[in-house]
């Protein structure tokens, strides 16, 4: 009996199961030069292949070294892929917006495969924005990292730590992707990467909450960078002097709702409401894996 491939006009996807390993691979395909992706991983794919045959002889899984530096290497490819493509692409968002006019300028000027390309950026345009932001977050994190925070107040960490963000950040392309996520339909989108901007900060500053302070630092943080973001964009000031200072006095603003806060848990009536309807916040924490909305419930 022979084994019939019924292929999709632009995609298919190829799932391979491992019942003792407790995994699922998917190796997606786009456009016309399958074999450019099929290559990408065929290393990875032989090695597969022979520990199942292993398997199928009674015999145990093993992975040789060989095997598993290739699939390293592979990896490492698409990585240098998707870089070479976002860059690219940054020279046409300007103009272009974060569309598929500038996904496919990309793809000609970095010379990366359209099949590879379009597998690393499935919905072109808007893919490469996030990947910007995503980009723009880890470089923050790396320049953090340098610094020594060791003389600064909490606030001015916080400072800095949005400030190393936007320095790194080109305005028109911030402004083309502000222009893209406000949209209706990716608006969700939008609001979870400077929710993840706002994690990324907190989680380098070494908060160590996992209670309903986890979500509210969080939640005020990210209205501090998103109402700074807005601001920069229109700042013509020298060195964006102006935005600094809208900072500064953002971050104020939280400091005294904070104190609020810290005299309010003091009143004699907030014990009594945090002992009973207000009991159930303590079962909220924060989520186990990767920072998202909504967490989770605690038993």
């Amino acid at each position: 009996m022979l084994l019939e491939l019924h292929f999709a006009e632009h995609a298919f996807a190829l799932e391979l199961f491992l019942e003792g390993a407790e995994r699922l691979l998917n190796v997606v395909i786009a456009d016309a030069d399958l074999h450019v992706v099929f290559t990408t991983f065929l290393s990875l794919s032989c090695t597969i292949c022979a520990g199942l045959a292993r398997i199928a002889k009674g015999g145990g899984l093993v992975y040789t070294g060989q095997g598993m530096e290739a699939a390293m290497d592979s990896e490492n490819s698409m990585e240098r892929a998707k870089a070479s493509v976002l860059q690219a692409a940054t020279m046409h968002v300007a103009f272009d917006g974060w569309s598929e006019a500038s996904f496919q300028a990309a793809i000609i000027d970095s010379g990366v495969s359209p099949a590879l390309a379009r597998a690393l950026f499935p919905r072109g345009g808007v893919d490469l924005a996030v990947a910007y932001h995503q980009a723009g977050d880890a470089a923050m994190r790396a320049a953090l990292a340098e610094r020594d925070l060791g003389a600064l107040r909490f606030r001015e960490r916080v400072a800095l730590a949005i400030r190393l963000r936007l320095d790194g950040a080109d305005k028109e392309l911030v402004r083309r992707g502000s222009a893209l996520f406000a949209l209706p339909h990716h608006a969700i989108e939008g609001a979870g990467l400077i929710w993840a901007t706002s994690d990324a900060i907190w989680t380098a500053l070494g908060d160590t909450s996992r209670d309903l302070s986890w979500y509210s630092k969080r939640a005020s943080l990210s209205a501090v960078y998103g109402a700074t973001v807005l601001f920069w964009l229109g700042d013509t000031s020298d060195r964006d002097e102006a935005t600094w200072a809208f900072l500064d006095r953002r971050i104020e603003n939280v400091m005294q709702f904070e104190k609020l806060k810290a005299g309010a848990q003091k009143a004699p009536g907030f014990q009594a409401l945090m002992k009973g309807p207000l009991k159930i916040l303590e079962r909220i924490s924060a989520p186990k894996g990767a920072a998202d909305l909504p967490g989770k419930m605690k038993g």
